[in-house]
């Protein structure tokens, strides 16, 4: 400290703190030998609040405003000792400036996968992740539970503490809840936050809060994804009869759109389309014998479909009036339709049962024929 500093500190002493950070929550302010004189000026910015600690006892918490620093606007002060002495004995004093304003975009996560027994797949397990915002709402007490003496406390020195409050209110709440895995994307924004309310609690003991709560992404393990990828592709091939129909109907459709070898390549399909479906129910010379045939099912239950089209929802129509409709355009591959059963809106050419209303007409017969 230079002579000059020394005796301009004599004269006046300004106290304050301009935060040029992203991540310090409490900065102490460093004076020579924690010498802070009477009536010097404390200046505390919004986003801030100064917390004055005379001799190891916290005396007071400064909001934002401009304050000078005397004992007719300090009351609490006033027990305290050397106040009286004003210029000619300076106190031995800290100041802690605490950072109120949020820290945003902080990242959480699942370390291991969380069990929960789902009502649909049963024992299972999941992982997520997301983000979350953090903000200091009692600084006295931040500072007496988590800062301590401290002089620059960061955010990463309790971001560690706060990931494992968040995972086990996450844990416990995920756990009683009883939503299935496959629901859990639709109510992540409600989940998030009841889990911010949850998490508030604990973190009240420390001076802070949550104001927001994000999940990102909750996810199965890759066995389990792959095994729902497969009985999703189960269900959309259908009984092996109709996937066959529907694998012709594409083959003559992508032989249509080729003008290169259209009419051939759409013919080629048609003859695999109905040589596997025949293949398929005629046992060759030298197969096995056919075994006895089951008693025929009852008749299938005709299914009725709506359409979605310009956010409205219209129907419900029966597959001959959807094949009307296709007929004169009404009916589209891209159109979306959804039936009693279905898993949410598809579009007209990924039901196989409709896929079939926009097939080619056939090839024209070959010369000589």
């Amino acid at each position: 400290m230079g002579i000059f500093d020394f005796l301009s500190g004599e004269f006046i002493d300004v106290i304050h703190w301009v935060d040029d950070t992203r991540d310090t929550m409490v900065w102490r302010f460093e004076r020579e030998g924690h010498e802070i004189k009477y009536g010097a000026k404390l200046t505390v910015r919004e986003g801030q609040a100064a917390v004055f600690v005379h001799e190891g006892q916290l005396a007071d918490v400064f909001t934002p405003g401009l304050y000078m620093l005397e004992t007719n606007n300090m009351p609490v002060l006033t027990t305290l000792q050397h106040w009286d002495h004003g210029f000619k004995s300076p106190f031995k004093s800290e100041i802690y400036f605490v950072n109120t304003t949020r820290f945003n975009d902080l990242k959480w996560g699942t370390k291991n996968p969380i069990m929960l027994r789902d009502p649909e797949f049963g024992p299972t397990r999941i992982r997520a992740y997301g983000t979350y915002s953090i903000r200091v709402t009692d600084p006295a007490r931040f500072l007496l539970e988590i800062v301590g003496t401290d002089g620059e406390f960061t955010m990463d020195e309790i971001s560690y503490q706060i990931r494992n409050i968040i995972v086990q209110e996450f844990s416990r709440m995920i756990a009683a809840s009883g939503i299935p895995v496959l629901d859990m994307a639709a109510n992540t924004a409600d989940l998030g936050k009841l889990i911010a309310a949850e998490v508030s609690k604990p973190l009240e003991a420390y001076g802070l809060t949550m104001p927001e709560f994000y999940i990102e992404n909750i996810s199965l393990p890759p066995a389990v994804e792959a095994a729902l990828d497969k009985r999703t592709s189960m269900g959309l091939a259908g009984d092996l009869g109709r996937f066959t129909q529907y694998s012709a109907a594409e083959a003559m459709t992508a032989a249509a759109q080729n003008p290169a070898g259209g009419g051939m390549a759409a013919g080629l399909g048609a003859g695999m389309g109905m040589a596997m479906a025949g293949q398929i129910a005629r046992p060759g010379p030298w197969g096995p014998a056919p075994a006895p045939q089951p008693a025929p099912p009852p008749p299938p239950v005709e299914h009725v479909w709506h359409i979605a089209a310009n956010g409205q929802t219209s129907g419900p129509f029966s597959r001959a009036t959807m094949g009307q409709m296709a007929g004169d355009g009404r009916l589209t591959r891209q159109t979306h339709v959804w039936t009693a059963g279905q898993d949410g809106w598809k579009r007209a050419e990924d039901v196989a049962e409709l896929a079939q209303l926009f097939t080619v007409a056939p090839p024209p017969p070959p010369p000589g024929v």
